[in-house]
């Protein structure tokens, strides 16, 4: 294998979306996918889905009805393992090593509810506070590293539809950008979103379900990213958002993003 190819999505509920997924391996084919926000039990997870398409190797942390992350791979997933970023068993990270030493890490980054104040609302402090314990981690990281998924920031002012309307909703706040800033710092992490769709051009991920046309309006954010080590960056050869799938039938409001790796 001279190069892999590698897809992350949140895909908002792993058995309400089967057509669409299926639909996306068999177009896209990536040697591997990554999902966040699955919402199924390990023991109740579409595994033929993935197996019957070659994904025979998986690594999940699944979860009733919330949360849930999976790595589905044709290639083999070693020393699998899952970190408590949350620090309350939520089923928010699963991660594996690759056969060729790379180290792939898979994220859902709780969204931090409404208001964006840790003493008005706990749940922004836990979204903050799993933030940081991911930068003490990345602190520590020596070996090559790729790591994706949902981490429900837009940290540039290019990364929502509006810096002015959104400085103070959450995913776009100072205090959710600065942390975020820290964690890309602990370990030099290289964001390949804007490595190869550089600043300030267009590139979003999210689009609300409340929007009534999506398209029209584009009120877009990127809140899913994929992060690399630098020896892994430089390997790097190809990224790109796949935009389209928002508007396939019962879509999820995020799309996928994919790499693909020179090996």
């Amino acid at each position: 294998m001279s190069k892999l190819k590698i897809a992350s999505w949140n895909i908002n509920s792993v058995r309400a979306r089967v057509p669409i997924v299926g639909r996306f391996l068999d177009e896209e084919q990536p040697d591997i996918l990554c999902l966040q926000e699955t919402k199924s039990e390990d023991k109740v997870f579409p595994a033929e889905l993935f197996t019957s398409r070659g994904y025979v190797h998986h690594a999940l942390n699944g979860q009733r009805m919330h949360h849930g992350v999976a790595i589905l791979s044709r290639v083999p997933l070693e020393e699998p393992g899952r970190h408590d970023w949350q620090d309350n068993g939520e089923a928010r990270h699963v991660g594996a090593r690759l056969p060729n030493g790379l180290r792939l890490e898979n994220v859902y980054v709780p969204a931090g509810g409404d208001i964006p104040d840790r003493t008005l609302n706990p749940k922004f402090g836990q979204k903050l506070d799993f933030i940081e314990r991911m930068t003490r981690w990345s602190e520590d990281l020596k070996e090559p590293t790729l790591i994706v998924g949902d981490f429900n920031v837009a940290p540039m002012e290019c990364d929502v539809w509006s810096h002015k309307a959104l400085r103070d909703v959450v995913s776009h706040t100072e205090i959710e950008i600065e942390a975020l800033a820290r964690l890309q710092a602990a370990h030099d992490w290289v964001d390949l979103g804007r490595k190869f769709v550089p600043a300030p051009e267009r590139c979003f991920t999210w689009w609300s379900y409340r929007s009534p046309d999506w398209t029209k309006n584009d009120r877009g954010r990127r809140l899913d990213h994929m992060w690399a080590s630098p020896s892994v960056a430089a390997q790097a050869v190809m990224h790109k958002v796949h935009e389209p799938c928002r508007a396939w039938e019962r879509p999820s409001d995020h799309v996928p993003l994919v790499v693909e790796l020179s090996l």
